[in-house]
């Protein structure tokens, strides 16, 4: 999404303009990627994006057509140019975080069920960039977008969850500490010191605001203060995240307008999205209703896994309760409490190390 071209929010209130941004925020915080409305609003078009789901021999599932949106939300692990200082380039990026956010019909909430990378799905054949075909096989779903990118990776999870995926975004290591930074920083209470020399991380206990370097070591950490597993590195990103919906619902980030140019010109820059987020004024519809979300309206979840008999340090999904959770989304319903029990995530706790700051 560069930004060449005029500007396509020409026209557009400031308050439009304004709610489109915080839902892009939002759906930031929803994952690590946004402000994709002010993307849309401040300039910029679509040569970066991707459309969705297109891999050879798949089906795309059916719109619920019942005003709910599921979007997938991904944090690249790429090293290439300005990520190279969080490790060698490999060439290519997996998704570190992968989370898929079904925002119900009516303003009602979100629900976001994060999909551990070390899950193990059936990933089916898809496009690769040098112009061959990968063929489908059983794979860790973080492999999804190294393959073959964001339709891949939308493909795999639409696999996985018959659902249909409505939008896609994506940011790297470098994106999402400029989107953290151009907030000011997110208001933080540390309960004890946190330190992992391989993310970076190296937190005192206390009140702070962590800086974009700071909060992407906070989301990256598989140390010992995530005990080592994915499943605790998700947990501290729920944590982080209810952290920024709880500063963003209690302020208002966009009452100094050069404030909310700046967060517009960091998602410009940071972010990529499917073609289908270019309408201003649908973006601004859509912000204006994420934008009254709270830490409450949000649940936080994790796909129901178990470890993989078959594969050391890989899960698997629960079927029974991982369909469970699928059907609720489908139907736009709260996803009950039956879909998680038994899961590795249920019986996996990092503590109370992080928090909202009063």
């Amino acid at each position: 999404m560069g930004r060449k071209g005029g500007r396509n929010g020409r026209g557009l209130l400031w308050s439009e303009r304004a709610a489109a941004v915080v839902g892009g925020i939002l759906v930031l915080a929803l994952a690590v990627a946004a402000v994709i409305g002010a993307v849309r609003l401040f300039g910029g078009d679509d040569e970066d994006g991707s459309g969705l789901g297109n891999a050879p021999g798949h089906e795309r599932p059916p719109d619920a057509r019942n005003g709910s949106l599921d979007v997938l939300v991904l944090g690249s692990d790429s090293r290439a140019g300005d990520n190279a200082r969080w490790g060698r380039d490999t060439g290519s990026a997996r998704s570190d975080v992968m989370m898929l956010v079904h925002l119900h019909a009516g303003e009602r909430g979100a629900t976001v069920v994060s999909l551990p990378r070390d899950t193990l799905v059936e990933r089916p054949a898809c496009d690769r960039p040098d112009g061959g075909t990968e063929p489908a096989s059983r794979a860790m779903i973080n492999s999804a977008y190294a393959v073959g990118g964001p339709d891949c990776a939308v493909a795999t999870v639409e696999e996985l969850t018959d659902l249909r995926v409505d939008h896609f975004l994506a940011v790297d290591f470098s994106g999402f500490a400029e989107l953290v930074d151009a907030l000011g920083g997110v208001d933080v209470t540390v309960e004890r010191p946190l330190n992992d020399p391989n993310s970076h991380l190296d937190l005192a206990a206390g009140a702070q605001t962590l800086d974009g370097e700071q909060a992407l070591a906070l989301v990256r950490t598989r140390g010992p203060v995530a005990g080592g597993s994915d499943l605790g590195r998700i947990q501290l990103q729920q944590a982080f995240l209810t952290a920024l919906v709880a500063q963003l619902h209690a302020e208002d980030p966009l009452a100094d307008p050069a404030r909310a140019l700046r967060l517009a010109d960091a998602a410009d820059e940071a972010l990529i999205t499917d073609d289908g987020l270019d309408s201003p004024r649908e973006l601004a519809r859509l912000g204006s209703g994420l934008a009254s979300l709270g830490p409450e309206d949000l649940d936080l979840l994790t796909l129901p896994v178990v470890p993989a008999p078959e594969a050391p340090g890989r899960l698997v999904p629960l079927s029974g309760q991982s369909a469970e959770v699928w059907r609720a989304l489908a139907a736009d319903e709260p996803v009950p409490a039956s879909a998680t029990r038994g899961s590795a995530a249920e019986g996996f706790q990092v503590g109370d190390v992080l928090r909202p700051r009063p």
